[in-house]
């Protein structure tokens, strides 16, 4: 059976905070419904209106519980919260168990905290093509803050740092030495760096070599320099300290102005990954006749180079419609 997709009731009862519908238009956007648009147009007016706190780092680093005693404190705080935490996917099913919000099971009664897990439908990157639209339909349902979770990431899944206002990487006591803390990637993207299960032996060098790493960066007066904070999520322990070293983040955001370009960098990306999908689906449509299957056999056959194609396929497409 068809579910209604009466747009303008979804968003109204959203805003005014029913989780069915906050529900609703997140499962339009992981779907990729046609009434997306229409989803997007009604969400734009509240776009930028919540803080987007984005959490990473390797798997058992204690995200999620990180993540459930940041909901804690935000809403002892007075705060409405949403979170998106991201799970990976089967490279071979396609399905994700969608378990991180588990550790959360004591928001779920809690009409101020919407909870929500979605797959990375094997997307790379830590998170999920349907997260930025996920983020603006929290926005439009009155979130203060929305806290993004990745999946367990290496080094170089970075795509959380366009997404969120301020980023926190976690790292624990025990996951790598000196040499893995100056390492290119994941550690280059922490507005803050928090030193989760800091009652653990080798915190103090953890510690240590996360600063050490930041010493040796260069940065001109008025850069932020990322701060270090412990904690002990699984007793609470130093989230006092994370919650304020996110609003001193936010408030030099603010004042710099750099709160602004971070979330127009993050428009252009978000544009820029709807654009491509529309392309994606034309090629995807010419694959199902006859244009990409015979420029396939020709640089098969040697006789054009794969860039020559690519041009011909482009030409072919009706640009009119991109307009």
């Amino acid at each position: 059976m068809t579910r209604s997709r009466d747009v303008p009731s979804l968003v109204t009862n959203a805003r005014e905070g029913d989780p069915r519908s906050v529900a609703r238009l997140i499962s339009l956007v992981e779907n990729g419904d046609p009434a997306l648009p229409e989803v997007a147009a009604a969400m734009a007016p509240y776009a930028g209106r919540a803080q987007v706190v984005g959490l990473t780092g390797a798997p058992g680093v204690g995200k999620s519980t990180t993540t459930n005693e940041l909901v804690r404190a935000l809403r002892l705080a007075g705060r409405r919260v949403g979170v998106l935490a991201v799970d990976p996917s089967s490279p071979f099913t396609g399905g994700a168990i969608l378990g991180d919000r588990v550790r959360m099971q004591e928001h779920t009664a809690d009409r101020g905290v919407y909870i929500r897990s979605i797959s990375s439908r094997g997307q790379l990157g830590g998170l999920s093509a349907a997260t930025p639209q996920a983020v603006r339909v929290l926005e439009g349902a009155g979130c203060d803050v929305v806290l993004v979770e990745t999946v367990g990431v290496g080094q170089a899944e970075v795509e959380i740092a366009s997404l969120a206002d301020t980023t926190l990487v976690l790292l624990a006591p025990g996951m790598g030495d000196a040499i893995q803390a100056v390492k290119a990637g994941v550690l280059e993207i922490a507005d803050v760096f928090v030193i989760n299960k800091a009652d653990r032996p080798g915190a103090d060098n953890t510690y240590r070599d996360i600063q050490g790493m930041l010493a040796l960066g260069e940065r001109a007066t008025g850069d932020w320099r990322p701060q270090v904070v412990r904690a002990v999520a699984v007793k609470g322990e130093g989230i006092d300290d994370v919650i304020t070293a996110i609003e001193k983040h936010r408030t030099w955001l603010t004042e710099t102005g750099e709160l602004r370009t971070r979330r127009e960098h993050r428009a252009a990306a978000e544009i820029s990954a709807l654009a491509l999908g529309t392309l994606r689906a034309r090629i995807g449509d010419l694959h199902e006749g006859t244009a990409l299957p015979a420029l396939a056999t020709q640089v098969a056959d040697g006789d054009i180079d794969p860039y020559a194609a690519a041009d011909r396929l482009l030409a072919g497409l009706d640009t009119r419609r991109l307009a």
